[in-house]
Order: structure tokens, then C-alpha cells, then sequence
């Protein structure tokens, strides 16, 4: 199946450094964007959405500012593989921090995606007060 690759990004009242421990932790990520995070020995990351497993590397991050994470296929010949990754970015004028989103899934939907992520990021800006 084809993936779609969604971007977005939001406006949030709260510092880079601040903010990035709740996008590359496991116990951050669980906070707003998953039911559980866990990270094994491996550094496998275990999405849980739904009671269901979704397994992911972390593949590049910049302190501060940069990680992506992509999930391992859940077969051998899948070489396009789903990732999402969140980029904060400073306007050095105003002082306002964003996030911008990636999302690349079989999820075709923008509309779908688009409420998904609001959604989330609500639940972001209430845990950081942002």
C-alpha cells in the first residue's frame, strides 16, 4: 500500500528546551501522543495505541530541535517505511516556537490527520502549560 506524507505544525508557549523531552522520551511521547511508550534494550521504541503494538526506531534527533522515528515494517518487503518526525523551529524575532509535523503513513486522509494532530497537540499544550 502507498503512503501519504502529511505536514502540519503549530504554534505552542513554551521553549525548545522545554519541549523536547515530550517528543523524544518515552515518558514524554506517553504524556500526549500515545496510550504507553516503552523503549527496550534495543532502543526499540513501543508505540501503544488501542492496546495494539507499533514498534519504531529513533533514526535522527537534534538536541533541541529535530527527531524522527521510523516504524520497522511488520514484513520483510515493505521498503517504504511509515515515519513521523517533529522539527521545532524559533522565530527569532518574535520568540515563537513551532512545531512543525511530518507524518508519512498509510493514512490517506488530511482531514483525518489534520483533526488527529490538533487533537494531540491540544493534549501537548495542557501538559507543558504551552
Amino acid at each position: 500500500m502507498s503512503k501519504f506524507k502529511f505536514h502540519t505544525e503549530f504554534e505552542i508557549n513554551a521553549s525548545k528546551k522545554m519541549l523536547f523531552p515530550y517528543l523524544n522520551t518515552a515518558s514524554g511521547l506517553a504524556q500526549w501522543f500515545a496510550d504507553d511508550v516503552n523503549v527496550n534494550e534495543d532502543k526499540v521504541y513501543n508505540f501503544i495505541w488501542d492496546g495494539e503494538d507499533h514498534k519504531a526506531r529513533l533514526v535522527a534527533h537534534r538536541s533541541n530541535s529535530y527527531v524522527k522515528f521510523e516504524f520497522l515494517p511488520k514484513d520483510d518487503d515493505e521498503h517504504d517505511k511509515a515515519f513521523f518526525e517533529f522539527k521545532l523551529d524559533q522565530n527569532e524575532l518574535t520568540q515563537s516556537v513551532f512545531l512543525r509535523i511530518t507524518d508519512y503513513s498509510e493514512n490517506n486522509d488530511a482531514e483525518e490527520l489534520e483533526d488527529m494532530w490538533e487533537n494531540l497537540i491540544l493534549t501537548l499544550k495542557e501538559t507543558v502549560g504551552g
